[in-house]
């Protein structure tokens, strides 16, 4: 029997030792906001947060997750960072066709959580094992700096609307 904790619920499981993580959390709990991307932890579309630490669940046997926690989309916006990075990504607009945003915005959640305010150098890192096939990759740096600065009023960049709204005037 396997025990870990999902979004905060205790739960244990007699499946095959083997089974990723990814078709744990997507067949079994129906939580379906982490995606399949590549099947081959290359792509990012399926990270979860493990311990806080980015995980690409798609690779991620589920017998790993042996008395550890792990963290979905579904409830990253119910912790501070990570309401503060989806919000930042809706003033961004940094969603294209979305099917990245998910493992996107847990990448970009346990950098936030560990550096309050990192360097293009250090996002760049972060978010390097999550590819986008829209290419908005400036939008999430944008969104990253802004969540980061979010509790700064001051010294937050400007969202994409309030930088439209200026030019327009």
């Amino acid at each position: 029997m396997i025990r870990f904790t999902v979004n905060g619920e205790r739960l244990e499981t007699d499946i095959s030792p083997t089974t990723p993580l990814l078709w744990f959390l997507r067949d079994n709990l129906s939580m379906t906001g982490t995606k399949f991307g590549c099947g081959m932890a290359l792509c990012g579309a399926c990270t979860v947060l493990v311990n806080g630490e980015p995980v690409r669940a798609c690779s991620m046997p589920i017998s790993a997750m042996a008395g550890k926690r792990v963290v979905t989309i579904e409830e990253i916006g119910k912790t501070p960072v990570g309401k503060k990075v989806q919000d930042a990504w809706i003033a961004e607009d940094v969603v294209q066709c979305g099917y990245c945003q998910s493992g996107q915005i847990m990448s970009a959640t346990a950098l936030l959580t560990k550096n309050k305010a990192p360097t293009d150098t250090e996002i760049d890192a972060a978010m390097s094992g999550n590819i986008c096939r829209c290419g908005t990759y400036n939008r999430v740096r944008a969104a990253i700096k802004t969540a980061a600065a979010s509790g700064s009023a001051a010294s937050a960049p400007a969202t994409k609307a309030a930088r439209k709204a200026k030019a327009s005037s």
